[in-house]
């Protein structure tokens, strides 16, 4: 039976920073994938192809207000087509991650994984007899799924999740989207910047309510303007899935038609088929592992990382959480992994990004601060680009001065929130001050933080 040093189940952002950081550290590695190429869930199903998705969206976006455009303003384009030039991406992704593994010298095992005991793992591929491995350490990386209610037949070529819905090979008229969180917005920009007549049904009163008030505001209104249509408090009664169409059917008494229902409440932790009991471990009801913040599960030598353990499910966070769990098991003596210094990136028409706090949970605080906003049409290069949608909105502590959080809404926003966190993350740097005593070239959105900072210093008294 083969040994190595580190067992890695999954190959999605969490296994490749476990994989890689094994082997880069001259631990003996292996990893174990069910699906026939690497890149996991991200690569495949998820953050790969529907941010590819919304990039061609961007450009359609931009090609109908652009006024220097104006002759390709009919220029129509279909959401297979799109699909289309997704699937490309991912091919180039799936490339550039197959030679990662190949030249770290990481051993890829293609089949189903199951824990046999708390170190060995049976691999069943495709074809031939299930073959053995055993690790010194472990580490599940398996993702997550859809969750899929069971009163919903998502056989129905009409009924989709935002797995299948990338091999929905048709340009539908209308959507629904239930559910309404990050990829049921996400979903809602593309479509409506493809002319879909898109439904948002949130179950809730408001639009993601862990985003900065403001932000959801923005986000809201501009959704609308585009053409989508968003019904808050709504509960799922049942669904009329025919031939031509779906109704979906809502607790209030609303009935909603349309073309297609794409299904985004929800996510499950793939532990089901991992056979976790046989290694001492269990699930929640959503089928994630508890972990601590080195990502040790109650076996300690089986770690987990990634969607499988929760919030923040951020394909971001996943890889430095399977890295941090490897430079555990290196050094068990090493600092948690800060959770609250991961930004969150929206990939709506305009994006979002944050990191930090936002005033809601500073005023349950009773923490004394103070906010500067920098809106983009202010700036010259957001003039120049014609994006000038968008702002800003930095928050300090009004006596310290220390940076407590970044709200950006707009274009670019998921690169323009770094120079915050970089702020926020380190100790000598993190004053509000730094931003309007550094020299950012011009023009550029990075001067944002400038504008912002004296805008906020301004307010103090």
């Amino acid at each position: 039976m083969e040994q190595v040093d580190v067992l890695v189940i999954g190959s999605g952002p969490a296994g490749e920073g476990a994989a890689m950081t094994a082997a880069k550290n001259h631990q003996s590695v292996a990893l174990i994938e069910r699906h026939f190429e690497v890149g996991g869930g991200c690569t495949h199903w998820g953050t790969i192809p529907s941010k590819a998705l919304r990039h061609s969206a961007q450009l359609l976006h931009d090609l109908h207000h652009n006024p220097l455009l104006q002759s390709f303003k009919g220029v129509a384009v279909t959401y297979p087509q799109l699909l289309a030039s997704a699937s490309r991406v991912v091919e180039t992704q799936v490339a550039s991650r197959r030679r990662f593994y190949q030249r770290n010298r990481v051993r890829v095992l293609t089949g189903q994984a199951q824990l046999v005991d708390p170190h060995t793992v049976q691999v069943q591929g495709a074809s031939g007899e299930p073959a053995l491995i055993r690790g010194r350490y472990l580490i599940i990386a398996t993702g997550s799924r859809p969750y899929h209610p069971p009163e919903l037949d998502f056989g129905h070529p009409r009924v989709r999740d935002s797995d299948s819905i990338l091999h929905y090979a048709e340009h539908p008229f209308a959507v629904s989207i239930y559910g309404a969180g990050v990829i049921g917005c996400e979903y809602a920009s593309i479509f409506t910047n493809l002319g879909i007549k898109v439904t948002l049904i949130n179950t809730q009163d408001r639009l993601m309510s862990f985003l900065d008030d403001e932000i959801v505001e923005a986000l809201s209104y501009h959704l609308r303007e585009q053409g989508c249509v968003i019904r808050h408090n709504e509960q799922f009664k049942a669904l009329e899935a025919r031939e031509r169409d779906v109704v979906l059917h809502l607790q209030s008494g609303r009935k909603i038609k349309s073309d297609l229902l794409l299904w985004a409440n929800g996510r499950t932790g793939n532990s089901a088929q991992l056979g976790i009991e046989q290694a001492g471990l269990t699930s929640n009801s959503r089928g994630h592992l508890a972990v601590n913040q080195h990502y040790q599960t109650a076996v300690p030598h089986i770690y987990a990382a990634g969607d499988i353990v929760g919030p923040p499910a951020l394909a971001s966070a996943a890889y430095v959480q399977g890295a941090h769990a490897v430079q555990h098991i290196l050094d068990p003596g090493i600092e948690p992994h800060r959770l609250e210094m991961i930004p969150s990136g929206i990939y709506t028409i305009p994006e979002i990004s944050s990191i930090g706090a936002s005033e809601r949970e500073l005023q349950a605080q009773k923490v004394p601060y103070e906010v500067g906003h920098c809106a983009f049409k202010n700036l010259a290069r957001a003039q120049m680009k014609d994006q000038r949608v968008g702002m800003l909105k930095i928050i300090f502590h009004a006596d310290s001065l220390a940076l407590l959080g970044v709200h950006c809404f707009g274009d670019g926003a998921s690169e323009i929130v770094h120079i915050g966190q970089t702020v926020m993350a380190s100790r000598d740097l993190n004053d509000v001050r730094y931003f309007t005593r550094t020299t950012f070239n011009y023009p550029t959105m990075a001067e944002a933080y400038r504008v912002a900072a004296y805008n906020g210093l301004n307010r103090l008294s």
